[in-house]
């Protein structure tokens, strides 16, 4: 039965979606519930490699990036390195505030959006922190000599990120997202990442489980992808359609939240806007409402101004 309430509600809808007048956030807001858009959201990202800037200048860059390429979800790419102790690199305390330069970037970039565009707050997981602090050779010899010593290293990481995890929130982020490479096939095993990651991951994400768009980035080719599908703290999955080989399609017989992908990341630079639009509509066709057009991971760094643009054309956003 039609009541005057949802003959409003459908007409007030139906002019949104004429009249293309929904802003990025309002977007977003509705593929996460699975609603009509006036367009599918879109959204893309590559590294600044400004480390050793001032969050400041690092916000400039990030507000620059969303201003010219009209994203409706902006990815902060957040690549200051962890504290390093002074002793050995394994012998770690939680900190209270890992990243205050990031910190500073995600207040300035809040100001810039005016509360027009969601932006999440991007985390390396615990286990890559570590290899980032040694080297990955150094952390599979101290995980086979000193197991307990890689654990605790891995939950002071943990707890420190949980707690950046949730001043992000407070400084206006709408989630984080957290890469995570090393749960796939020829990197560790199954067991090895229940054991020396997925807890430590999963506190990152409960820190902030009431935030509205928390997503898991699964990065690599042999991702364990059914291991994510359900008990995270996520809203989304981003993932690589084309380096994994494991269609949008497949993800979504299993997985009823976002998903964030469909573009080629690897071949980006070449994808011309015909080859945009196919993969847009393949992916769209089979990941339904709860979707944001994507890459599996971030474009090439070196990827022209022109090259980026062809995405946002596609949908008359530049």
């Amino acid at each position: 039965m039609v009541t005057r309430r949802n003959l409003l509600l459908g007409t007030a809808t139906a002019a949104i979606l004429r009249g293309a007048a929904m802003t990025s956030k309002e977007r977003v807001d509705r593929a996460l519930k699975g609603e009509d858009v006036d367009r599918t959201p879109f959204s893309f990202w590559h590294h600044f490699l400004d480390t050793t800037a001032p969050g400041e200048q690092h916000a400039r860059s990030t507000l620059e990036f969303h201003e010219k390429f009209h994203t409706d979800l902006v990815k902060v790419m957040s690549d200051y390195p962890y504290p390093k102790p002074k002793g050995e690199w394994y012998k770690l305390r939680e900190e209270k505030n890992p990243f205050p330069q990031q910190i500073i970037a995600l207040e300035k970039i809040r100001d810039g959006l005016k509360g027009q565009a969601y932006f999440v707050e991007t985390l390396f997981n615990p286990w890559k922190v570590v290899e980032n602090l040694s080297s990955a050779e150094e952390v599979r010899k101290l995980q086979q000599e000193k197991p307990q010593a890689l654990l605790d290293a891995l939950e002071a990481i943990a707890k420190s990120e949980a707690n950046h995890a949730r001043r992000s929130i407070q400084a206006g982020a709408a989630g984080v997202f957290v890469a995570i490479a090393n749960a796939q096939d020829g990197y560790m095993t199954q067991a090895d990442y229940a054991k020396f990651s997925e807890p430590f991951d999963k506190m990152v994400f409960d820190a902030v489980r009431s935030a509205p768009l928390n997503v898991l980035h699964l990065h690599g080719d042999k991702v364990y992808l059914d291991r994510f599908y359900n008990g995270w703290a996520a809203q989304g999955i981003n993932y690589s359609a084309h380096g994994t080989k494991v269609s949008i399609a497949q993800v979504r017989a299993k997985y009823s939240g976002l998903i964030l992908g469909g573009l080629d990341e690897v071949n980006y630079r070449t994808l011309t806007p015909a080859d945009i639009k196919r993969q847009w509509a393949d992916a769209r066709k089979s990941a339904g409402a709860k979707f944001i057009l994507a890459p599996g991971c971030s474009v090439p760094n070196d990827s022209t101004d022109e090259e980026l643009s062809r995405l946002p054309k596609m949908f008359g956003a530049a």
